[in-house]
């Protein structure tokens, strides 16, 4: 018996489908489908980065305007600090001119004041000083007219006139040799000579029992009371025009100059004091230094005496009083070959053994329980070996296939396998 099969259907023939056109076609659908949605996709990125670079850009623009409004502010607060630091320096210094001028107004209405009152005290003891003469003239000149009355000899009334004039006379005379700064020692001897006899004169003329012994007295006084107020006061005048300094002057310079040579004094005598101290401090010094240098030798010396040979050769080749540490550290080098002075190459060994076992202790993973990756589980109990086996409840049985256990093939996959089924050939039966 033979299959056959049916190429027409009523008097017609079937069509014939191809299944690669129809995966051609639908292929060229999903692309273009594929194509379409990723123009979009793609138009509507453009678009959403469009947005996002201009609100992007905004805020670019946003962010420099603030800059810029608040460098203008912090520009212009800066100008604002500036003038307020320029007007408070031609305040102050406006107030430090005004302050100025009005001490310098101050100083000089009490320099004005002091001349002044300089004045005054001046012209009142000058007046006074030739008041207190005049008193003791109109004192005095009535005794010895009385004393040199002699109506025999009446030329002796000009006597007191030449005795009392002498003294006044010099000392006009002492007045001027103080203006035009000569000496006034012959007019001041003159002017006491004078007064001397004069007032000798008036205490003679006391005796006499027409004047009486205490006008006599009282005119010798005043003979002399007159010229010795008149000449202190040509000599305060003298010195003044000489520049010579009062008893006060000289006792407030003597004090001063005292006072700073008592200072002066402490001064060397702190200054030798700290020199002293610091002579002392550097010999201290040195001596400590000495003491930690013999110790520093002899340590050396005794603990490593093929570096300390080294060393000694080296130091007196240079000519060095003591091993330095720079050649120390030089020795060490050329016996040991480390730059590091107190390591040699058993210690160096040492130290890289120690060095690899701590890194493969901390570095290197750890077994057991305590390792790296197991010390986040729980530690596992041991279970007994005849326990049945509790991962499956089936016993161990692999579980069985059943329909809907795969995903379903996609739409595409389903229409190619029925587009074979329905155009295969149906097998022929041989016999």
């Amino acid at each position: 018996m033979t299959a056959t099969s049916i190429e027409k259907v009523n008097g017609h023939a079937e069509p014939r489908f191809d299944p690669r056109a129809l995966a051609e076609a639908e292929a060229i659908r999903a692309r273009a489908t594929a194509d379409a949605e990723a123009a979009r996709i793609e138009a509507e990125g453009k678009a959403e980065a469009e947005r996002i670079k201009a609100v992007e850009e905004a805020e670019k623009q946003r962010i420099a305007n603030e800059r810029a409004r608040m460098r203008l502010e912090k520009e212009q607060a800066d100008h604002e600090a500036h003038l307020a630091k320029k007007a408070a320096e031609a305040a102050k210094a406006k107030a430090d001119q005004q302050k100025a001028e009005q001490a310098a107004e101050e100083e000089a209405e009490r320099e004005a004041q002091q001349i002044a009152e300089q004045e005054r005290s001046e012209r009142l003891w000058k007046w006074g000083a030739r008041g207190i003469y005049a008193v003791g003239l109109i004192i005095a000149a009535p005794v010895q007219f009385m004393h040199f009355w002699d109506p025999k000899r009446p030329f002796l009334v000009a006597a007191p006139a030449l005795l009392e004039g002498l003294a006044l006379v010099l000392a006009f005379g002492a007045a001027w040799a103080v203006a035009h700064r000569r000496d006034v020692a012959p007019y001041r001897i003159g002017i006491m000579l004078g007064a001397l006899i004069a007032a000798a004169i008036n205490m003679y003329g006391g005796q006499d029992p027409r004047i009486g012994f205490n006008a006599g007295l009282i005119g010798a006084i005043a003979s002399l009371g007159g010229p010795i107020v008149l000449m202190a006061y040509e000599h305060g005048i003298a010195q003044k025009a000489d520049g010579i300094p009062s008893w006060r002057e000289r006792r407030a310079a003597e004090r001063k100059t005292k006072a700073e040579e008592k200072a002066r004094a402490q001064a060397r005598a702190e200054k030798k004091a700290a020199e002293e101290k610091a002579a002392a401090d550097k010999a201290e010094q040195r001596r400590l230094a000495e003491e930690e240098q013999r110790r520093k030798d002899e340590d050396r010396r005794e603990h490593h005496p093929e570096v300390w040979a080294v060393a000694e050769a080296m130091r007196s080749a240079r000519g060095s009083a003591v091993v330095t540490e720079q050649i120390w550290g030089e020795a060490w080098y050329r016996v040991t070959g480390s730059k590091v002075v107190g390591v040699d190459a058993q210690l160096e060994e040492r130290s890289q053994a120690a060095q690899f076992r701590m890194r493969a202790v901390t570095e290197a993973p750890i077994s057991g329980q305590l390792s790296l990756v197991e010390s986040h589980r729980p530690p596992r109990v041991k279970r007994d070996p005849d326990a049945p086996d509790g991962r499956r409840n089936n016993g161990g049985t692999p579980p069985r296939r059943t329909p809907g256990d795969a995903p379903a093939p996609s739409p595409l996959a389903r229409t190619q396998a029925r587009l074979e089924r329905t155009t295969a050939p149906a097998p022929k039966d041989t016999q």
